[in-house]
Parts: structure tokens; sequence; C-alpha cells
């Protein structure tokens, strides 16, 4: 390909080059890491986005410390004794097919999610972006300043003013992430266990100090220096999304039909009629630029870096009221709604994949609290034929019982078909009590009258009920006979 078409592909339709997507906005054309200043935002975006990360955040603080009234932990992941809890429910690796569904669920949801509304969840739940924005960053507003004051400081010798704000902002950096990694590890081994080991100091919990280290250092590197490169470079999310969106996709957008004009954009002179001259509104501040956490021009259109954080959508708004034009130049809004100058509306498509992503967090969300606290099983044991004694056909079956709660129980188990069938667990008898979290194995054995059956092969139904009389599970398996004629 000779060089004429190769800047021929570069330039599009109005004429402006699209060499930056070349490039990362992070950095140099030699690879070298290129910092963002990022201008600190404010506007009513930026405040939303302050109320739901301060909600998310106090959430996710409180978790660990929150119990139900029968003393279970709303959320624990005991990766190491494999005991998980999910809104205050016991779940044990035998429900790991949840897990699978759930895995499913969300990546399905992701990609229906995104097709529609884009990278929202980036800027708004991602916990990236909201221990990036709300906690890292406001710490680095708050010792080194606004944008320019951290720009001057970093091209500053080590001066006694540089050495005092680098060492306190580091530090204060170090010990949010030494909270952080403590409340992570509370999530695996709850609080009492983790108070426990607190007390009794890093040297009888060697083992935890040192993934307590490790956890902390690695989200100080994340947070203070590899930052917003995750979005760029590790996050997958931001690379799926640009094979999902389309030109319906709802996105944060830059009007650039309104903005270039027909002149495109220039900067702002007092007095002048810049619709008649035919420039755009876009005044060409940079305010959009300098404020972007990823250091990108969203005027470029749609970016891998960008994460979707509204910090551009407030600085225009108030650039724009400055100079009274009107606000949402760059706005939440698809391509094909700038192109065609059309606002946001619930069309049948959003409708349809709304309702889709509604279903599938409903039946995931339902799989969750329709399960048995009981789970039973009850599998006919390989290699053995069945007998009959006193005209009574026998099958012996292996037995397990799962108790995923954190209840003590008492079971009684019964045939529902045939009614006229009996069943004994060996050592147990039809009664047996099962401890909380616990699992129970054993062999029973299953009696029908002879004349009863049919078939060589019939379904029966083995159903657990609670000392109360109410039934919490039943389990269908195969009772295998003599042949009819045999009879």
């Amino acid at each position: 390909m000779s060089q004429e078409t190769e800047d021929k592909n570069k330039t599009t339709i109005e004429g402006k080059t699209e060499d930056f997507r070349e490039s990362l906005a992070t950095a140099e054309e030699s690879g070298k890491r290129k910092w963002v200043f990022a201008k600190k935002p404010h506007g009513k975006y930026t405040r939303y986005r302050d109320i739901v990360s301060a909600t998310l955040l106090i959430l996710l603080f409180a978790f660990p410390f929150i119990t139900t009234p029968g003393g279970n932990p709303i959320f624990q992941f005991d990766i190491l004794n494999r005991q998980f809890y999910v809104f205050g429910s016991y779940f044990s690796p035998s429900d790991f097919y949840l897990f699978g569904i759930g895995l499913v669920t969300t990546v399905v949801f992701i990609i229906v999610f995104t097709v529609i509304y884009g990278r929202i969840f980036c800027g708004w739940i991602c916990p990236q972006t909201i221990f990036m924005e709300h906690v890292f960053r406001k710490i680095e507003f708050l010792v080194d300043g606004d944008r320019n004051k951290q720009i001057r400081l970093s091209k500053q010798e080590w001066d006694s003013e540089k050495i005092r704000k680098r060492l306190l902002k580091w530090t204060l950096f170090a010990i949010f992430s030494f909270i952080v990694s403590n409340l992570f590890l509370t999530y695996i081994f709850g609080k009492k266990e983790m108070l426990k080991m607190i007390i009794e100091g890093p040297t009888k919990n060697m083992t935890l100090f040192v993934s307590l280290i490790i956890f902390t250092a690695l989200f100080y590197f994340v947070f203070a220096w590899f930052r917003e490169q995750v979005c760029t470079f590790v996050c997958p999310y931001g690379r799926l999304q640009g094979v999902l969106i389309d030109k319906d996709t709802i996105n944060i957008t830059y009007d650039f039909v309104r903005g270039e004009g027909t002149a495109g954009r220039s900067k702002w002179r007092k007095n002048e009629d810049r619709k008649a001259l035919g420039k755009g509104d876009c005044i060409d501040c940079g305010q959009c630029v300098v404020v972007c956490p990823t250091g990108i021009d969203i005027r470029n259109g749609n970016q891998l870096e960008c994460v979707n954080c509204t910090a551009c959508i407030d600085a225009c708004d108030d650039v724009m009221t400055k100079i009274g034009l009107p606000t949402g130049l760059i706005r939440y809004a698809s391509e094909d709604m700038i192109e065609k100058r059309t606002k946001f509306k619930f069309n049948t498509r959003i409708i349809a994949y709304t309702a889709v992503l509604f279903i599938l967090v409903s039946v995931c969300m339902s799989l969750l609290f329709i399960r048995s606290n009981v789970e039973t099983k009850f599998l006919k044991v390989v290699g053995t034929q069945f007998t009959i004694e006193d005209n009574q056909v026998i099958n012996e079956y292996q037995f397990i019982f799962i108790n995923k709660t954190t209840d003590k129980k008492t079971l009684n188990v019964k045939v529902l078909k045939p009614e006229n069938a009996d069943i004994f667990l060996m050592g147990y008898g039809t009664h047996l009590y099962i401890d909380s979290k616990r699992t129970i194995k054993g062999t029973a054995t299953v009696k029908i009258p002879q004349s009863s059956l049919k078939h060589t092969k019939e379904e029966i139904i083995i159903a657990v009920f609670d000392d109360q009389g109410n039934k919490i599970d039943e389990y269908k398996t195969n009772f295998i006979g003599p042949l009819k004629e045999r009879f």
C-alpha cells in the first residue's frame, strides 16, 4: 500500500485525521508512560457519581460486619473451607451449578447491557473507577492540589515541599490499601475469625500476614501507579466494547454536528456571530480533555480508553453555561441520535433488550432463593441387582443428605410413589439428625410389593420432610424389578 493510500485512509469525511487511533493517550511514541494529570471535575453528574460511589463504598465496608437474625453473615466467601454466604443464605460446593448459571447469565448480561447502554457500568459502578476516582484521586487532589499544581509539583525539584507532599500522599495511599486488604480478607474469613487472627498477631498467622502484605502491595501498585492503564491494557470489557457497540448504543458522545458546524470549531470571540460564520458551538477550550481521567479527547469519537465517567459532560456544560450556549454538546446519546438529530426514547429495541436483562437477573436471583435447604440424592448402587424376600422386591441405593443451612435439621424420609413402598436408611431407619453445613452419606433399601410392580423399571419418588411434616425436598429415581412373565 502506497503512502498516499495510507494517508487517505487516515482521513475522515470531514477532512480530519484519525492518527489518534494509532496511539494511546497514556503512552509516548517511544512507549514511555505518559502520566495523566486530570483536572478536578465538578457538576451535576459528578455529584450524582459521588453519591453512588459513597453508597457503594459504605455497603462494601459494612457488609462483612452485618449478620442475619440467625447469625449468618450477609456476604462471605470462605474459599479455603468452601463455605459461601450470599444475602445471608449458605451455599456449599454442591451449589456450584448456580455459579455456572450465574457466570453464563453475567456474560449474557454484559453483552446485552453493553449493546444498549455502552459502558455505563465502567463509569458508575466498576470498583476500579470507584476506588481510583472517588478515593485515590480525591486524596491526590487534597494533598497535591488540582491539575496545574500537580503538573508543577511533578516538574519541581525534590525540595522539602515535594518530599513532604509525596510522603504524605504515598502514606495515605498505603494506609487505605492496607485497610481495604483487611476488608477483603474479612469477606473470606469472617469478622470473628479475622478479629481473632489480628489479636493473635502475625507470628501465629504468618500465612495471613504475608497474604495481607502481598494484597496491600498489589492494591497500592494498581491505584498509585498503574491506575487508568488497568482499563486500557488489562480489563477485557474495554476490548469487548469495540465489537459490541453500534450506532444505536448509548454512550457519552460529542455532538459533532452541532459542535463542528460547517466551518469547524474555533476559539470563542465575544460578540461574534458564530452561526452566521458557520462555526460550531465547540470553542476548542480543551476542558473536556484536561478533565478526562484517561487523557483522551472525546471529540475524536468513541475510543477504547473512554470509561464513560461523565467528567467531560460536566466540564463542557460548565463552559457552555458561561458563554451562553445550550448545554449538552457532550451528552449521553447514540451516534444515530447525533446524526439524525433525535432525542433519546425507549424504542422497541431498547425495551426488548431491557426486558431480556430483567428476565436474566430475575431467573438468576430466583435460583438462589428457591433451592431447597436440604439437598437429597438417592443413587442406585452400581453393580447391584434387585432381590426378592417375602414377595418384596428390594433395591439398594446410595443416599446423600446435604444440610445447606446453619441450623440442625431433623429429617423424616418417606417414599411418595408408590405409596405402599417402604424405605430404610441403614444406621438411621427413617429418621435422622443432620448438623448444620454437614453431609451424611450411607446406604438405603427400598421395598415394594412384587404385585405392585407393573414394569421392569419404574420411577419412584423419595421425599424428605422436616420434624413438622413440611416437605423440604424430593428425589426421583428408578426402581428395578423382575420381568412381568416371572410373576
